[in-house]
């Protein structure tokens, strides 16, 4: 059975057939990559000699585990997906020996320096020829930002560090930090796998050619406008929100011109400008404006209000209120003082 816990970062479990019955190790082994992983099945050949070794630790939303297995089959069945409502994404990062990993219709061949995604939602197999040693590491799929047409063409494709572009660079770093996250437990090892995981959404998102969909930052900016009125609303919180990494958020916001704080104060001082604005609000003292849109201190919502619209907001909502009282009389029939004097001045001005 399993020894040890996911549940504690870097505590992690192990588990072994080495002192199994033959009869037993099949199914024992079955049920350890079924509670680390998804729901799986085993197959070995009879009378071919095989082991199963088995660690894993979960650091954050990032699981790292490390197989060892063969000669076998680890099958992902369509029965075991209808049963097994987990949808993870899972990477297959070849250490030493070779694997064949089977979904979509495609055939990675994996080497030592390759590795391939595969999505548990949908049914894959490995065939492992002969003892092999794998790295692998599973986490949920909106980690990857990507839609689900490119996450069916993720699977199954060989991402391999002796190629180009950024896996080329990406995948040593990201054996490097996988490496020194698992090595010795420190406080800084759940930060380090979360730079793990936003290099695995690089490499996925270069993979699929394609940027990541619009809609993400549709629903960013759609949430992040319904909490401007959190004083305390922070990128972090943001970013958990969506299930994104912080980076990536903040690269997402590069991406438009902009940055997490800058936009947020923006749309805030725009939603207090608008509502200085308005003829309901003016009971509203300008300190419980700004409050009401996430301003701590007035004298920094003044001073900043000032600096974006060169004007105060007392000025502002002075010159609105009088802007709105001249367009109600306009609307009335009865001009304002300013037309009637630009009136006269024409008049004089005629011939």
């Amino acid at each position: 059975m399993l020894t040890g816990s996911l549940t504690t970062p870097g505590q992690g479990v192990s588990f072994s057939t080495r002192d199994l019955a033959p009869s037993d190790s099949v199914a024992a082994w079955e049920r350890a990559l079924s509670q680390v992983f998804v729901d799986l099945e085993v197959a070995v050949e009879r009378g071919r000699p095989w082991a199963g070794e088995l660690t894993a630790e979960r650091w954050g939303a990032l699981q790292i585990a490390t197989e060892e297995f063969g000669p076998g089959t680890i099958l992902r069945s369509a029965r075991s997906v209808a049963a097994d409502h987990r949808t993870h994404i899972l990477v297959r990062q070849q250490l030493n020996g070779s694997a064949l990993l089977l979904q979509d219709g495609r055939t990675a061949e994996l080497l030592p320096g390759r590795l391939a995604f595969h999505d548990a939602r949908r049914p894959f197999r490995i065939v492992l020829p002969r003892r092999q040693r794998a790295r692998i590491l599973m986490m949920p799929r909106a980690l990857l930002r990507l839609e689900e047409g490119q996450l069916s063409a993720l699977s199954a494709s060989v991402v391999d560090e002796a190629g180009e572009g950024a896996a080329a660079l990406l995948l040593p770093l990201l054996c490097g930090l996988v490496e020194e996250v698992t090595k010795v437990p420190t406080p800084r090892s759940e930060q380090l796998a979360r730079v793990a995981a936003d290099i695995l959404a690089t490499v996925a998102l270069e993979q699929v050619g394609r940027p990541p969909a619009p809609a993400l930052w549709e629903r960013i900016t759609a949430s992040v406008h319904a909490r401007l009125g959190e004083p305390g609303l922070a990128p972090q919180d943001i970013a958990d929100q969506h299930g994104i990494s912080l980076r990536y958020l903040h690269r997402l916001f590069q991406q438009h011109g902009t940055t997490v704080n800058s936009w947020v104060r923006t749309r805030r001082l725009e939603a207090a400008r608008q509502e200085l604005a308005q003829p309901g609000a003016a009971h509203r003292s300008i300190a419980a404006v700004a409050a009401r849109w996430g301003f701590t201190s007035p004298s920094h919502f003044s001073r900043t209000f000032r600096e974006t619209y060169g004007t105060s907001p007392a000025q502002w909502r002075s010159f609105a209120g009088e802007t709105a009282a001249a367009h109600a009389a306009t609307s009335v029939g009865e001009p304002p003082t300013v037309h009637r004097a630009t009136e006269r001045r024409a008049a004089s001005d005629n011939p």
